[in-house]
């Protein structure tokens, strides 16, 4: 597959780990007009929430637009005081998870 966002982009946002959870890679844009998932960014999924980049808001924002989204258990497990984030996805199919953000 070429890089070209048809499918590569797309495969490389989501990954699964070895207990069979979905792993997400998430650009965050906080400080944003509102919470709004907005599709693939690179090989990320790019999100963007009201809270600032202080004290883990953007992170907690993040985490329950996610949960809401996926109707799922969400946690953020690498990139805390980073724009690029990594959020564990538990109790749903990564093809669940591709169905439920448009990605699939």
């Amino acid at each position: 597959m070429r890089g070209d966002g048809t499918g590569y982009v797309r495969a490389a946002m989501l990954d699964v780990d070895r207990d069979g959870n979905v792993i997400i890679s998430v650009h965050v844009q906080p400080g944003a007009r509102d919470n709004r998932v907005m599709g693939p960014h690179g090989d990320a999924l790019k999100v963007r929430v009201t809270a600032p980049p202080v004290d883990g808001k953007a992170n907690q924002a993040v985490e329950a637009l996610l949960a809401r989204v996926l109707d799922a258990d969400v946690e953020l497990v690498g990139g805390a005081s980073s724009r690029r984030k990594r959020f564990r996805v538990t109790g749903i199919s990564e093809t669940q998870v591709r169905d439920r953000l448009g990605t699939g």
